[in-house]
């Protein structure tokens, strides 16, 4: 099965970079020193649509777990994708929704279903995954279904992926099995192996400020840290299911709906702090968006192609 890359955060290379902007401004040499955001306006993003289809209308999501997750582990994750078609507010729904704004031209939607589910505890290819091994677990979930599913690999936290915590927190790819065309993600827990990359803001980052983690709002860091980068990939996957859809830059290495917006969660959000979030008020924990069962949940920013501005939830 082929397959294309597109990472559920920018490559290491550009969050160096973007670092090292932070780094390139003014120290602050009080407490009420001007936020860097104020100093330096950054160019707009600006997604080119490439003509190639997107997916919309009603999308099933099988989920396939591979390795150990406690039930909770995945209740937190079945709870966040049961909120995309919820209605909260700040809403998990109303994020997701800004995908509808990709089909403007045309007209549709994006609405997400949890489908089967398959446990595979014992990790039947092994806990070091090749690249071509998530595509190929994608075959335990069935045929595609003409771009109607999504085949969702989720990998435990002592499982290795090639690329992951390198260059990559989670992918999304496509091909065929058969005549189906079949279209997949992945996202890995990364608490035991990257958490400063791919599990922030909930720990202190591998590079840049060492500012003081976020509180998980669901109590687990690396789960917390998957959800963000699930909603990366899902909606890459939606607005770029082929590689010629929504996108900037090269299409082996593509910034999309949510990875061009990186590093943001709320208002005033620049390069190592993540922005002005919700704190609930018993736990600390941080979030801006509410889904289904009273779950919380931190949603990084999307591009909004009608305004050309990273949309957060709040």
């Amino acid at each position: 099965m082929a397959t294309n890359g597109n990472g559920a955060i920018p490559s290491l290379s550009l969050l160096l970079l973007l670092f090292s902007f932070f780094f390139s401004l003014p120290s602050p040499c009080s407490a009420t020193a001007t936020k860097p955001s104020a100093l330096v306006e950054q160019p707009p993003v600006l997604l080119k649509y490439h003509n190639g289809p997107l997916l919309k209308g009603n999308i099933t999501l099988d989920l396939i777990w591979y390795g150990q997750f406690s039930s909770s582990q995945r209740s937190i994750i079945v709870d966040f994708l049961n909120s995309l078609s919820s209605a909260s507010t700040p809403s998990v729904s109303s994020w997701w929704h800004t995908t509808d704004k990709y089909h403007y031209r045309r007209g549709g939607s994006s609405d997400v279903v949890v489908g089967k589910q398959i446990l595979d505890v014992n990790c039947s290819l092994g806990k070091a995954l090749k690249a071509f091994q998530l595509g190929a677990l994608t075959s335990k979930a069935g045929q595609g279904n003409g771009g109607g599913v999504i085949h969702v690999v989720l990998t435990s936290a002592d499982v290795a992926v090639d690329e992951f915590c390198e260059s990559s927190c989670g992918t999304h790819g496509s091909g065929r099995v058969k005549n189906h065309r079949s279209v997949y993600a992945w996202v890995g827990n990364s608490v035991s192996q990257c958490p400063g990359y791919c599990a922030w803001p909930f720990h202190q980052p591998l590079y840049g400020p060492q500012t003081p983690p976020l509180v998980a709002p669901n109590g687990d860091v690396g789960v917390d840290g998957m959800v963000i980068n699930l909603a990366t990939v899902l909606a890459g996957t939606v607005t770029n299911p082929f590689n010629n859809g929504y996108f900037q830059g090269s299409a082996e290495a593509p910034l999309e709906a949510v990875s061009a917006c990186t590093g943001i969660f709320g208002k005033g959000a620049y390069p190592g702090y993540p922005g002005e979030v919700l704190v609930d008020k018993t736990t600390g924990a941080s979030y801006n968006g509410v889904g289904v069962n009273g779950r919380k949940y931190l949603l990084p920013a999307m591009w909004d192609p009608q305004t050309s501005t990273c949309k957060t939830p709040m």
